[in-house]
């Protein structure tokens, strides 16, 4: 029988938080993840990676924020929760203490996301338009 190294489970896990941020990810999902009881997961967790599995999380979540604030004018309340976090308050808390700037002033070193739209904006008009209208444009002609 192989054995697997430790560090191979607990990578279980960072994946897992990696792919599945958004999620309501716990503690105890990380470490059923990596096979491991609670207690033990976070004390491994911490001495591979450097980081508690909460804050590694949470660090996942921040950049996430910071991408999406620097690429889409999505509302700050909108990317708060798009990332998995519940509280814009406490979410603007962390975020400074990561960048050192709130996500407004963060968003305003940035040109606005539409300067990099690729994409005609009557182009995405009329991809944006429902497929199924009131006004039977989508009808077959009859004539």
């Amino acid at each position: 029988m192989v054995s697997v190294p430790p560090s191979r489970h607990l990578q279980r896990a960072k994946d897992l938080v990696d792919s599945r941020y958004a999620e309501a990810l716990t503690v105890d999902d990380l470490a059923r993840a990596a096979g491991l009881s609670r207690a033990h997961f976070s004390r491994e967790f911490r001495r591979a990676f450097g980081d508690s599995p909460h804050a590694y999380l949470l660090t996942r979540r921040l950049e996430r924020a910071a991408a999406l604030l620097r690429g889409t004018d999505a509302t700050v309340a909108d990317i708060c929760m798009s990332v998995g976090l519940e509280s814009v308050g406490s979410f603007t808390t962390s975020f400074v203490r990561m960048f050192g700037k709130t996500p407004v002033a963060y968003r305003a070193g940035f040109l606005p996301a539409a300067t990099y739209a690729l994409i005609p904006a009557c182009v995405l008009r009329a991809y944006g338009r429902p497929l199924h209208r009131t006004f039977r444009e989508d009808a077959a002609d009859t004539g």
